[in-house]
């Protein structure tokens, strides 16, 4: 059957299809594909192929339907929730055809299975002088070359040594929502991924990522338990996530919101808008690490932060003031009196305060050697080995740098030595 056709696209289309069928069809299930000739009707004056993908898999409802084409659409029915919903493979099908001036239907049965039909236009008619290439081109293929394509639950699309780069975790069950997002984000964050709550947890603690996005409704742990669980421990309580979901009735925002979320989308979503929503919340998150460094006197409860973080910032002032005097203290035993590993310390307070666990530590000394000074609580050796400095170079170095000014000079005590 001859027929103009952009091979590329034809491919995608089919591929799209078949992927749909695999995926709805359980083991031993029967997946046929069927070319056919149709004659003229009204649409087609010139007459038109079809191709039919027809599966006994699961089905979908006949209510459902009507929004199986739909950009992000996912049937959350308990039965193809266990299959993954159908993403945006079939919008991309619906889009593809039209572009080739054809149309493409559905017929289903829950239980039964589903059958897909493309037609496309047979004849030139339809297309513009540009849209036809004359040229014959046959591609061979080598079958050694195709290979199946797996998921990894992390993938990394930006150059991670770059340390401006900011860390995602897309939380998606459905692989096609997933690819998408990931490449329609910026390439310099970098990203990673992963299908289902209980995984992007493990994530979330180990990683700390500066931003989540995820779905609500997914196998396992889905997006709300996530959200609560998330924001309910002292490690990732910080970490700014956004909602995506199909269900937009306020009664699920609100309850979404309600679970510590700090943004809501429904599906179908502009791509931009979900680009613009997580710059502006990294954006204010740098806001509040701005305004927590230019502070002289730290008082965690003058920073804008949740509850949890102000716990955490409370406990972290009082760990180190605990242990000022003491030369040694340096981050692995900072790390262990807050309990956790060195990295997520790193993570979890370079994220609120802007600080790293060292400058934090230096900070916090100088400001006390400050305060003392102020007080003339002793001379500038004194009030050196008072915070831990048993370098008085070495101190008199750092507190310039901070203030601006040599420790003698913001006393007006004697030299340092």
């Amino acid at each position: 059957i001859e027929i103009y056709f952009d091979s590329e696209k034809l491919e995608k289309m089919m591929n799209n299809l078949l992927a749909n069928a695999f995926k709805f069809t359980p083991m031993g299930g029967v997946i046929e594909v069927r070319l056919l000739s149709v004659e003229s009707t009204a649409n087609f004056p010139e007459g038109a192929i079809e191709i039919q993908v027809k599966d006994n898999g699961v089905g979908v409802a006949v209510d459902k339907l009507e929004k199986i084409f739909d950009r992000f659409y996912q049937v959350d029915s308990s039965i193809t929730r266990e299959y993954e919903g159908t993403g945006i493979g079939l919008a991309l099908v619906k889009e593809l055809t039209e572009l080739h001036y054809g149309e493409i239907s559905v017929t289903s049965e829950l239980g039964l299975g589903s059958c897909f039909t493309i037609r496309l236009p047979r004849g030139v008619a339809h297309l513009s002088p540009e849209e036809i290439v004359e040229e014959l081109a046959i591609e061979k293929i080598d079958p050694n070359s195709l290979q199946n394509e797996t998921e990894t639950t992390v993938a990394i699309n930006a150059d991670k040594s770059n340390s401006k780069t900011e860390t995602l975790l897309i939380v998606e069950d459905n692989a096609d929502l997933r690819y998408y997002i990931r490449e329609n984000l910026p390439k310099h964050y970098h990203i990673l991924e992963t299908s289902n709550g209980e995984e992007a947890f493990a994530i979330a603690t180990n990683e700390i990522p500066d931003l989540i996005i995820s779905d609500l409704m997914m196998p396992k742990m889905d997006g709300m338990q996530l959200c609560k669980k998330l924001k309910g421990n002292e490690t990732t309580s910080h970490i700014p996530i956004i909602l995506l979901t199909a269900k937009t009735s306020i009664e699920t925002k609100i309850e979404g919101l309600e679970t510590g979320a700090d943004d809501y989308i429904a599906k179908p979503f502009d791509m931009k808008e979900l680009q613009v929503r997580i710059h502006n919340l990294i954006e204010i998150r740098k806001n509040l690490q701005a305004k927590f460094a230019r502070q002289i006197t730290l008082h965690p409860k003058e920073i804008q932060v949740t509850s949890m973080d102000d716990r955490f910032l409370k406990n972290v002032m009082k760990v180190v003031e605990t242990n000022l005097t003491e030369s040694s203290f340096g981050v692995e035993v900072f790390a262990r009196e807050v309990a956790m590993s060195q990295v997520q310390l790193y993570r979890k307070l370079t994220a609120l305060t802007g600080y790293s666990p060292n400058d934090f530590i230096r900070h916090i000394r100088l400001q006390r050697a400050a305060d003392l000074l102020k007080k003339r609580a002793g001379n500038v050796t004194e009030v050196a080995y008072q915070v831990g400095f048993n370098n008085l170079s070495y101190f008199a170095k750092c507190f310039k740098e901070k203030f601006g000014v040599s420790p003698k000079d913001f006393s007006g005590s004697e030299p340092l030595i």
